[in-house]
């Protein structure tokens, strides 16, 4: 998390603002006490449509590996 002056923060939002977009959190101060904080917004979830999600994975390929095996290979070929 950046610290940054107030006279500073005044002087550079729009940077700033870039930043926080970017996933940052800065905290302002104001004579090294910290006194407010910016943070990006969290954007309001969609609902999710039932029948279009059945779409989607009715389309997609069934796995022939039971689900267990499967990870146990992934675990195991990523560690040797």
């Amino acid at each position: 998390m950046n610290t940054v002056k107030l006279a500073d923060a005044k002087a550079h939002l729009s940077e700033l603002v870039s930043q926080v977009e970017a996933g940052d959190a800065i905290n302002i101060t104001r004579r090294g006490t910290p006194v407010a904080q910016l943070t990006a917004i969290k954007a309001a979830r969609r609902k999710i449509e039932a029948s279009s999600l059945r779409e989607m994975t009715d389309a997609m390929p069934r796995q022939n590996t039971p689900a267990a095996v499967f990870t146990r290979g992934m675990r195991d070929d990523d560690r040797y």
